[in-house]
């Protein structure tokens, strides 16, 4: 496995991120801990998770996610061998949401004891808090750092605008910087970061680890029809977005590619956006290991220029 370096933390993570947000929720802990021991076995070490994750699910508050993952670290004793990235800032209920010093204070040890850690690698503003200055948040990051609770931070949501004021207010106060970004990206979502946020991430050496790699399932092929996108809730909510002729467009030169070198569509979808400028890991999520093998091939496959040309007219806007 080639890793590859995480902005200028010096983290070093795999070319691809699995996506906790399944854990506890779609994958049932058995099977969460199936998903990690094979994706570690593979030869991945990166895995991404919040602690809001699954609050939206009927009964959950919240943590289920990082508490599966802190009882499969004390379970198998592999803290060492993953890169473990969990984010702070979501409504978790009761006032606690937001980017204010003391209640990033508040939820990093409540993520630390969920997660059965004594620190996190990389922690996250999950989304932007524009009530709060700047200089407040990244302050009580930096304090986090010097703890040893935490060895990088990353920013989530954010426009190019505030990620720029971001990295400038860290320069000029000799702040700990946001060394990652998670933004929307995928084969049909690509305006906004490649137009905005892919120049400056590039410029300012900043990772970046995009969700919705296969946009929600629609660019595996499983959705092609109205009729196909009503099998599952999932797929209900993907229809309006990406069941249109561009969509059908691109699942077209998905499916051109992968025929011409033997792969699957969704393979091709993730192996595109491994190879563009400024990506580090794409992140995917599996809730099963014939999935989960899927994207192994996936950071296997090396696309030529054709298959590039391919998908880029596809997809272009």
């Amino acid at each position: 496995m080639n890793l590859r370096p995480l902005g200028r933390s010096g983290l070093q993570v795999s070319p691809l991120c699995f996506g906790g947000n399944v854990f506890g929720w779609t994958a049932d802990e058995a099977t969460s801990f199936r998903l990690l021991d094979a994706w570690v076995d593979a030869g991945f070490n990166f895995v991404d998770t919040a602690d809001v994750y699954s609050r939206w699910a009927p009964g959950h508050t919240g943590g289920e996610s990082e508490a599966v993952i802190g009882r499969w670290l004390r379970q198998t004793g592999k803290r060492n061998r993953i890169v473990l990235a969990t984010k702070v800032g979501k409504d978790m209920g009761d006032g606690k949401v937001g980017l204010r010093p003391e209640y990033i204070r508040q939820a990093v040890d409540a993520s630390l004891t969920r997660l059965q850690t004594d620190h996190i690698d990389l922690y996250q503003s999950h989304d932007d808090d524009a009530a709060v200055p700047l200089a407040d948040t990244l302050g009580a990051y930096s304090d986090l750092i010097k703890a040893g609770k935490v060895r990088a931070i990353g920013a989530s949501n954010f426009t190019a605008a505030r990620l720029a004021e971001s990295l400038q207010t860290s320069e000029s106060l000799g702040l700990a910087r946001y060394e990652s970004l998670q933004p929307l990206f995928n084969l049909y979502d690509r305006a906004v970061f490649e137009k905005e946020l892919q120049p400056l991430c590039v410029e300012q050496g900043v990772g970046v680890i995009n969700f919705y790699a296969l946009a929600a399932g629609f660019l595996t092929g499983k959705y092609r029809t109205e009729a196909d996108a009503a099998k599952s809730a999932r797929g209900k909510n993907t229809t309006a977005k990406y069941l249109n002729e561009r969509g059908l467009r691109i699942l077209g030169a998905l499916d051109t590619v992968a025929a011409r070198i033997g792969a699957t569509p969704g393979q091709v979808a993730v192996a595109w956006q491994i190879m563009q400028p400024g990506i580090t890991a794409p992140i995917a999520s599996a809730t099963s290991l014939a999935q989960l093998q899927d994207l192994v091939k996936a950071s296997q496959l090396t696309l030529d220029a054709e298959a590039l040309a391919t998908l880029g007219a596809a997809s272009a806007e």
